[in-house]
């Protein structure tokens, strides 16, 4: 993440301006868009954050890309900005950043599930309601796959971690082992 200040100041500015004229959630999905259309076409990508580029060749780039897309005026003027202040390489966290956003005003919560191994939709349909019901929130999950788990999973939701692992278990047990809780 690029200097974890930056993304969040330009995230909050837009947001503050979309929740002014009501079209923040627009202003996500072009964000997000236009993150997306980076990724696919890394050239572009390259030459708009290229420093060795002018900024006015950069901005003629830009220009060509925006003005055949539907994003609103002043998300064009963001992307603008971000390339006159030489953060355009910023984006791709500028728009985590207003996606995490988006869903505190929405009410709904991140969650990380770490698991050892792949698990079925009807699994991840049932840690969503608990989840739910944990935080009074709708959850959006996101699963990941650690082999060194071993079994069971871990929730990580902001500075919460659920730790249900086996991993965990066995050090656990090795804790309680050298404490010479067990004899």
């Amino acid at each position: 993440m690029i200097g974890s200040k930056i993304p969040r100041r330009y995230a909050k500015a837009l947001l503050s301006l979309g929740q002014e004229d009501g079209q923040y959630m627009e202003y996500g999905q072009n964000l997000q868009e236009f993150t997306s259309f980076c990724s696919v076409n890394t050239e572009f990508y390259q030459v708009v954050s290229n420093r060795l580029f002018s900024v006015e060749e950069r901005k003629k780039v830009l220009d060509v890309a925006l003005n055949r897309s539907p994003f609103s005026n002043v998300v064009k003027n963001f992307l603008r900005l971000l390339l006159d202040k030489n953060r355009i390489r910023a984006v791709e966290d500028i728009t985590d950043y207003y996606s995490k956003l988006m869903d505190e005003i929405s009410g709904i919560t991140r969650a990380t599930i770490i698991t050892a191994r792949p698990i079925k939709q009807e699994s991840v349909d049932k840690l969503e309601n608990a989840l739910k019901r944990f935080t009074s929130k709708d959850a959006k999950i996101e699963i990941e796959e650690d082999k060194s788990l071993i079994g069971g999973l871990i929730v990580k939701m902001g500075d919460l971690v659920l730790d249900g692992s086996v991993r965990a278990q066995i050090e656990g047990l090795k804790e309680s082992f050298k404490r010479g809780e067990y004899s």
